[in-house]
């Protein structure tokens, strides 16, 4: 097996997201736990709405739920409402987590253009960046070709970033639907495959993904969209509290259910502290939403 991003020998180049995503599905299935440290989990976990809260609430989901899930993903916004100390223990999950070889995706739907992009790439993706996750989302709404930095610092650090397309929120379809037969979503569809065919000409997966709500339905075939030639991952959020299970998923995605990396936040982590009942509810949603159980 190559060696993984905790693994990995100093000096040695980090094979692509795209296969050590792949290399995590099958040694610990294809679940996405979130790690959103809302205020209502941190007193149900009776913790305080604080760093302090925060640092032992992510710690905690790191150590247990890391060997459960194919990628954890922090949501980065509730690490910044605690200022310069949330973002701090950001750092530190970030960094824990390479040490306990456990890929992350930070979500931060970054988007912006020219230098301000650039340096949100070099924030997130940059070797050494004290945010450096291995994917990060990022937002396409300033035009697609204005993620090239980012794109471009991925493929060069074997990072990965995972693309807004179509999300399931209802103001969402007035932008991404937007185009008839030539839709906003189609576009970043195709062009997200088109990153993803260097890799494919060599049977590779690729480090490109999509953002698409495991709700969206009908959407994906009434908009046209080819997810099987897109050869990369699909973070399908919205199952779990926000209502999706496995019935959801295949309506909405189909014969490109197995490029579809559910994702589960409030459900699993509503089943805490208890170490027990946190994995145990890691597991019981992995065997429930996984279309590619887990070696063990």
């Amino acid at each position: 097996m190559p060696p993984s991003s905790g693994t990995r020998p100093a000096g040695a180049p980090r094979e692509p997201f795209g296969v050590r995503l792949a290399a995590a599905r099958r040694r610990r299935g294809g679940l996405c736990i979130g790690i959103d440290p809302h205020p209502a989990l941190l007193a149900a976990w009776d913790l305080p709405d604080s760093p302090a809260g925060l640092e032992r609430f992510s710690l905690a989901a790191l150590e247990v739920l890391g060997p459960e899930a194919a990628a954890l993903k922090p949501q980065v916004a509730l690490y910044e409402r605690h200022g310069s100390k949330g973002l701090a223990v950001l750092e530190t999950l970030l960094a824990r987590a390479v040490e306990a070889d456990v890929l992350t995706i930070a979500d931060a739907k970054r988007g912006d253009i020219g230098s301000t992009m650039t340096a949100y790439a070099e924030a997130w993706l940059a070797e050494g960046a004290p945010f450096a996750a291995d994917a990060v989302t990022l937002n396409p709404y300033l035009g697609f070709e204005s993620l090239r930095p980012a794109l471009d610092l991925a493929e060069g650090t074997g990072r990965g970033v995972f693309i807004l397309a179509l999300t399931s929120n209802p103001e969402g379809a007035s932008v991404q639907h937007a185009g008839g037969a030539e839709s906003v979503a189609l576009r970043i569809v195709r062009a997200a495959a088109a990153e993803n065919r260097a890799a494919a000409e060599v049977g590779a997966p690729g480090s490109v993904g999509l953002v698409i709500g495991a709700t969206v339905g009908a959407a994906v075939t009434s908009l046209g969209l080819d997810l099987g030639a897109l050869n990369g991952p699909i973070l399908a959020p919205g199952v779990g509290a926000q209502g999706a299970g496995a019935r959801e998923l295949e309506a909405s995605f189909g014969a490109a259910r197995p490029l579809v990396l559910p994702t589960s936040s409030r459900a699993v982590l509503a089943a805490g502290p208890d170490p027990a009942r946190l994995r145990e509810a890691a597991r019981s949603a992995r065997r429930e939403l996984d279309p590619l159980p887990a070696a063990d």
